[in-house]
């Protein structure tokens, strides 16, 4: 990748599909291994990714990743249009869940989710309406 130039990618999270759950988080692991990122950078930033995945599947009803490599950092936007989170305060506790038992059930829902998405992150920022959906903003540098 020349200086200044990026790599931009966009997925589509299929809601409720925890069999191609983590596709994009996977893609974007490979695609940062073969241009050289540090390990302990792509380690980070797919495991922010793949919880933001997660989430949207589980609370979002899918939505829409989409990924912006740099020289120096990664910028993941996730967003969907699901329910919304009415307390984000509340949410961003760890072990805090609004998971239902089916999904408890499955391994999933344990809280973690969004703390683990901020602490992976160098920058994060959320976003939520109730009834309009979430949008999450992270970076990771390299």
């Amino acid at each position: 990748m020349a200086s200044g130039e990026s790599i931009k990618l966009r997925y589509d999270v299929d809601g409720r599909d925890f069999v191609t759950c983590g596709q994009a988080s996977e893609d974007v692991k490979r695609t940062l291994k073969s241009i050289g990122i540090p390990s302990a950078s792509i380690r980070r930033v797919s495991i922010a990714m793949y919880e933001g995945e997660i989430n949207m599947v589980i609370h979002g009803g899918g939505g829409v990743a989409e990924v912006e490599i740099f020289d120096d950092e990664i910028k993941i936007v996730l967003a969907d249009t699901g329910k919304g989170i009415a307390d984000i305060d509340k949410a961003m506790q760890e072990g805090f869940s609004t998971a239902t038992d089916d999904i408890r059930e499955l391994g999933f829902g344990a809280g973690m989710g969004l703390p683990n998405m901020k602490k992976y992150s160098d920058e994060f920022r959320i976003e939520s309406r109730v009834g309009v959906g979430t949008t999450v903003t992270m970076t990771i540098k390299f």
